[in-house]
């Protein structure tokens, strides 16, 4: 965040010089620029700056995303103080899957362990363990056993696990159980 600050300035402070030098050149030709010429670069400077990098970020996240990983839901947003998102939305959120090293379970194959990414903008990536039953279509939170449980897994799953519908359409269901039996 401190490098996105130091580049809004140099961008202000860009548009800004930028303004100078037009004040110097109409001075040179003989006329006057107003006063407010400069400020207002700088501002369009900082805004566009700041715009084009609220729009940018979720390419380069997804760039940066290793082999094996795919985005299997983007959230896209409009906000009132963002006026130019009622023209085209931003994506400040979204959720990977990682494909590639999801796990299947030795007991049941249809059963898979999955890792869920959830990006979201300024701030921390979070990761979530999520198992998808591909007979239900089902997801459910990961829970792990406490350290020393005498349970066995089907009744550890039984006792922790809340399962959510998964419809057959959603991209995380057809990313791991369609791509996982071909």
């Amino acid at each position: 965040m401190l490098f996105e600050f130091i580049a809004t300035m140099a961008a202000a402070f860009g548009m800004a010089g930028l303004a100078l030098i037009i004040t110097h050149f109409s001075k040179l030709a003989g006329k006057r620029t107003p006063k407010w010429l400069i400020p207002l670069f700088a501002a369009i400077g900082i805004f566009a700056f700041q715009i084009n990098q609220e729009y940018s970020w979720y390419g380069q996240q997804v760039r940066e995303l290793p082999e094996g990983v795919e985005v299997v839901k983007v959230a896209k947003s409009t906000q009132w103080f963002r006026p130019w998102s009622y023209a085209k939305p931003q994506i400040l959120r979204f959720i990977a899957a990682d494909i590639g090293n999801a796990s299947v379970q030795v007991d049941d194959p249809d059963v898979h362990l999955v890792n869920l990414y959830l990006f979201e903008r300024r701030r921390s990536v979070e990761k979530v363990a999520q198992v998808i039953d591909c007979n239900a279509p089902a997801r459910a939170d990961y829970v792990i056993p406490e350290k020393g449980s005498k349970l066995t897994i089907d009744e550890h799953v039984k006792q922790t696990t809340a399962w959510y519908k998964l419809a057959t359409d959603d991209p995380l269901f057809i990313s791991i159980c369609t791509d996982q039996k071909t």
